[in-house]
């Protein structure tokens, strides 16, 4: 017997030869089997990468290539084959972010984005202690303390009148109020959708209908003009906090829809067994339904908020100034910064900015899905 064999049988045990790896593994047999394929695969696969070297090659050169990165007004950026016009947007930046805000008070909006920041990332990162403390403050406490440091009036805090908002601030403002609000607002309407009672169920149906068959152009336009109407003499709403309504309607009738359809997907036994355990409604819906059907839905609640982030630049219609609006605002009446390049500068960098939100709302919200899914894998 070899030295080996001894060594083996000395030790007690006899090794256990190793697989060898599979054949299909590795970055060539992937490239092999999902792109090459076959002919037609393998001509699809050349003409994308052909496609996307083209887009990338011409976006790259005129960012950054053929980009102007220094001046003083428009005429740095109006020789022959400038590319982007970024001293733009260096020059407009404050502007792009708080709107008109009087600069001396604008620690006021950067405080609030901190406390925001904060508070978010203590509910979202896991592993934080006491989030159930954090999410009231984010959802109870912080909301008046942003009114109150955005608006002025109190503790000596100058007065800042909503019209002089603007930027990203009425973005933000404007998106996760929308986003709070209508979610509490689609879970009433989705189940009082599927309520026994006829006035409930019809009247959400009716709620749900309406709203959906109308744009939310039509539901800023009544927030704005209408809604004063039903007011008491004397009674008044800033334009903002009409148009926070309007938003937090239309989404809620929206995502109504969305819970909807999680709560029809969970089997009656779920709903059979509450019953059973003699839990009451409340305890049914908040504790065994509502968390599977929202589970389910994940991805459709994420696409709303998403769509619902992209629309608040319909709010320039009834004359409050987002990110979109005041860039084409700052593209416009200033004719110290004309130039070719500068319109599309503008409109590349808020469509950047909307970019980095809704893709990190779309990254958070898979991590979330894979996260919840893990206990269902077998």
């Amino acid at each position: 017997m070899g030295a080996g064999g001894d060594m083996e049988q000395a030790g007690g045990k006899r090794a256990t030869p190793m697989r060898p790896p599979p054949a299909g593994a590795g970055p060539i047999a992937w490239v092999k089997t999902n792109l090459f394929s076959s002919p037609l695969n393998a001509a699809l696969t050349v003409l994308g990468l052909w496609v996307a070297w083209i887009v990338v090659h011409a976006l790259v050169d005129w960012a950054f290539v053929r980009a102007v990165y220094v001046g003083a007004d428009g005429s740095a950026c109006t020789k022959e084959g400038a590319g982007a016009c970024w001293p733009f947007i260096t020059a407009k930046l404050d502007q792009f972010i708080y709107g008109r805000y009087p600069d001396a008070e604008r620690w006021r909006a950067n405080l609030t984005f901190a406390l925001f920041a904060l508070g978010l990332a203590g509910v979202m990162i896991p592993g934080v202690p006491r989030k159930g403390w954090i999410a009231a403050f984010l959802l109870i406490v912080f909301p008046v303390i942003a009114y109150y440091l955005l608006t002025g009036g109190v503790f000596g805090l100058a007065t800042v009148e909503t019209e002089r908002w603007g930027g990203l601030l009425v973005t933000l403002v404007v998106a996760v109020v929308g986003i709070v609000a209508s979610f509490p607002i689609a879970v009433a309407l989705a189940l009082g959708r599927r309520s026994r009672l006829p006035f409930v169920r019809y009247a959400s149906i009716g709620f749900i209908e309406f709203v959906r068959g109308v744009p939310l152009i039509t539901m800023l336009f009544m927030a704005s003009v209408m809604l004063p109407l039903f007011l008491p003499d004397g009674v008044t709403f800033d334009k903002l906090l009409r148009a926070l309504i309007g938003v937090a309607l239309f989404e809620g009738a929206y995502l109504a829809e969305v819970i909807r359809g999680g709560l029809q997907a969970i089997p009656r036994g779920q709903y059979e067994a509450a019953d059973a355990l003699g839990l009451s409604y409340p305890q049914k819906m908040g504790l065994i339904v509502l968390p599977q059907a929202l589970k389910l839905v994940i991805p459709g609640i994420v696409n709303s908020f998403i769509a619902l982030f992209k629309d608040t630049s319909l709010v320039l219609i009834i004359g409050l100034f987002d990110l979109l609006g005041i860039v084409q605002q700052a593209i416009s009446s200033d004719a110290k910064w004309f130039s070719p390049s500068t319109p599309l500068t503008g409109y590349v960098f808020a469509g950047f900015v909307f970019w980095i939100f809704c893709f990190g709302m779309s990254r958070y919200a898979q991590w979330i899905e894979r996260r919840l899914s893990g206990t269902d894998r077998r």
